[in-house]
């Protein structure tokens, strides 16, 4: 089974300003030579500033244009979040473009009450599962990875990824919480957060990481830097491990209402 190269780019964004984190990031990616999938923070395109959701796009607007150019240009998948219009309402929504260029979407379920983001933005319902060279990945969006049986591996992907903005206040809380759903998970857990600061005073110093299926972390950032982070996972060494310890075999059944 081929196994997966993925880019975690850790970033500051520029406050509210889509075409200069646009071109930010197209930079970054630029002097990216190879990669399977490229993975961006929560709402890249503008910041967190769910209450400026005047900002919002189409599914056919500027950012998934752009996306969608990337993917091609590097011939890989890509995935990020930003408010997107749909039926009146505005959705945090993750957006996943392969590298045969399918779009598969999720919008976040777990709005962050502490600043009120269900005022501005409409909850989400089901998860996002998707197949990306024979592995199955499941895609989530910050403030769910404090939700375990929301993020619960009941349908054996390999991978779960989570997009942030995380500030540093809550730091240990989002380190100690992708090592438990890896573990719980039996499964590669991948966190992209941001750094610097935003533009309600809020600061950002990264901490992105990747841990692997027993927990232990197999890629970590430099704390405040800006910086591209690549990684190559085997899907054979994630079998082996869940021989070794089947962990899940015992999982309980149940599911969400």
């Amino acid at each position: 089974m081929k196994n997966l190269n993925i880019t975690l780019i850790q970033s500051s964004l520029f406050w509210e300003d889509v075409d200069k984190n646009l071109s930010h990031f197209e930079e970054i990616i630029s002097k990216i030579s190879e990669t399977d999938i490229i993975l961006l923070p929560e709402m890249f395109n503008t910041a967190f500033c769910p209450q400026s959701n005047h900002l919002s796009e189409k599914m056919d607007g500027k950012t998934i244009n752009w996306m969608q150019e990337i993917s091609k240009q590097k011939n890989c998948a890509i995935a990020g979040t930003l408010m997107i219009t749909e039926n009146k309402k505005v959705f945090n929504r993750l957006v996943w473009i392969s590298a045969s260029g399918e779009i598969h979407t999720y919008d976040k379920h777990h709005l962050f009450s502490l600043i009120k983001e269900e005022r501005y933005i409409s909850k989400g319902k089901g998860r996002l599962i998707v197949e990306e060279e024979g592995w199955k990945i499941c895609l989530l969006i910050c403030y769910d990875l404090r939700f375990p049986v929301f993020s619960r591996n009941d349908v054996d992907y390999d991978v779960l990824i989570y997009l942030a903005n995380w500030p540093i206040k809550r730091i240990d809380a989002w380190d100690t919480l992708l090592k438990a759903r890896s573990i719980e998970n039996q499964c590669y857990t991948i966190g992209v957060n941001r750094i610097g600061e935003d533009g309600n005073g809020f600061h950002f110093n990264g901490h992105s990481a990747v841990f692997d299926a027993f927990g232990k972390e197999v890629l970590s950032s430099t704390e405040n830097k800006e910086e591209v982070l690549q990684i190559e996972i085997s899907l054979d060494d994630l079998k082996l491990k869940r021989r070794q310890m089947n962990f899940l075999q015992d999982r309980d059944k149940f599911t969400l209402q």
